[in-house]
């Protein structure tokens, strides 16, 4: 085993202790086999594909440093996060294909400081109808709808606010979308 080994299997079994600097030390050591790795991913991925190998060790890294993984050695941590890679990248195009199930659908925009133009009036009582049958179903969805749409409250503020993960706001956010766009769509047809 070299020295380099070595340093990354002890920094492994200190961040395993809860050494909270170990993960900073760590990076260096095992950044470039870990951009090797998202490299030769990324390759076999379409051409067009949003996710950089850069962008790809950085959410890797994110997840392994926050687990709770018992570390053996240098090849275990490389070989766990290669595992995690393809996650992070089955994850992104899960997200990528859920995108695309709108087919060839008008996309609807939920902005922010909507204008109050006369022309959009009708689209801002459309969607008023539509939340306020949206709350009846499902209230707290409604609820995130209002503080973020209207209230420009942040995913973090609004998970203060009512008392939830911020991913849970997220997941309501989505499919409060999902549900508005629909509602919206079937009330222009």
């Amino acid at each position: 085993m070299t020295s380099e080994q070595e340093a990354v299997t002890l920094l492994l079994k200190a961040m395993g202790a809860g050494d909270a600097t170990a993960e900073q030390r760590l990076l260096p050591l095992v950044y470039h086999e870990l951009h090797r790795l998202a490299r030769s991913y990324m390759r076999r991925e379409r051409p067009d594909h949003t996710l950089q190998a850069t962008a790809l060790i950085n959410e890797a890294y994110l997840r392994l440093a926050g687990g709770e993984v018992d570390w053996k050695n240098r090849e275990h941590f490389i070989g766990v996060a290669a595992q995690v890679m393809r996650r992070v990248l089955v994850d992104h195009a899960r997200a990528h294909n859920a995108d695309m199930r709108g087919g060839g659908l008008k996309q609807v925009e939920l902005e922010e400081g909507l204008a109050l133009s006369s022309a959009r009036s009708d689209e801002l009582l459309m969607l008023d109808e539509a939340l306020e049958r949206l709350a009846r179903i499902n209230g707290r969805q409604a609820r995130v709808v209002e503080l973020h749409y209207f209230g420009g409250l942040s995913m973090e503020q609004i998970a203060a606010l009512l008392g939830i993960s911020e991913r849970s706001v997220k997941r309501d956010w989505s499919l409060a979308r999902i549900w508005l766009f629909e509602a919206l769509r079937s009330n222009q047809s």
